[in-house]
């Protein structure tokens, strides 16, 4: 794999041609800015951006005047190889607030194993119904420590409009679930996008994770999706790239809040 050329083309297709994230939701190119405009309780964010040192500062403010009239936070992804290089710095200034940083792992589909088993005592369960979504909102209260509304918004939306493009996977120990995680199939793209791996604390370590993307990355493969991306964790990204996934570069959320919500 030429990872080069590889992140070309997922800045290429994920990126400055990105489609919607959900329904409802609309991306708009604003110059040299592509935004995801979301519905209620759905993202919103700057996805890609072409600007340089003369542009980047006036982009910004547009960027934020444009979701502060609507009232809404915002994410900009930043990406390391954007540019302007000090891109980030022009971000704080603005008030934007950096999350941690994240490793883009990529690795070719056909390459990744697709038959690694779980434990023994744990069976995996596709996600296709209420009562399967509330058991992955379970295992994010858990393993995140977080809320379920994300989740849970983003699973029960696209179950609704388009289940084929998010296979969902939960893993039970009994009837206890104990780790689960979905996918983003990205159609007119060479990519599928791997989500929210996450296993209780008591559960780590055990191979269940592993298990969890073999499954994906089978119905990747036989959907004919040629790359599978992650933006993986310090915790995951070891584990992924033991399975062959290569580091094409970081990435970095940074977030702008509307002053009334701060």
């Amino acid at each position: 794999m030429n990872h080069s050329t590889v992140r070309d083309l997922f800045d290429q297709q994920m990126r400055r041609e990105a489609g919607p994230d959900e329904p409802g939701a609309r991306v708009e190119r604003v110059g040299d800015v592509v935004r995801n405009v979301g519905p209620a309780a759905g993202w919103n964010g700057v996805l890609w951006s072409g600007l340089d040192e003369g542009s980047a500062d006036a982009a910004i403010a547009e960027q934020v005047r444009f979701f502060g009239e609507l009232g809404r936070e915002f994410e900009w992804k930043t990406y390391a190889h954007d540019r302007p290089s000090d891109l980030p710095d022009r971000l704080k200034a603005a008030g934007f607030v950096p999350e941690e940083p994240e490793t883009l792992l990529v690795a070719e589909t056909a390459a990744l194993p697709v038959d690694t088993a779980p434990p023994e005592g744990i069976r995996l369960l596709p996600v296709t119904d209420e009562k399967h979504v509330e058991l992955v909102e379970r295992v994010h209260e858990l393993a995140f420590d977080s809320g379920r509304s994300a989740i849970g918004h983003q699973l029960r939306t696209q179950l609704a409009q388009d289940p084929d493009t998010v296979p969902a996977v939960v893993a039970l120990h009994g009837d206890e679930p104990v780790s689960a995680a979905r996918m983003e199939l990205h159609p007119g793209t060479a990519f599928a996008s791997l989500w929210g791996g996450g296993t209780v604390p008591e559960w780590r370590g055990r191979g269940i994770y592993r298990s969890l993307v073999a499954f994906r990355v089978r119905i990747a493969a036989e959907r004919g999706f040629t790359y599978v991306q992650v933006d993986a964790s310090p915790y995951s990204r070891p584990i992924l790239e033991r399975l062959g996934f290569v580091a094409l570069g970081t990435t970095t959320p940074y977030v702008w809040e509307p002053p009334a919500t701060r």
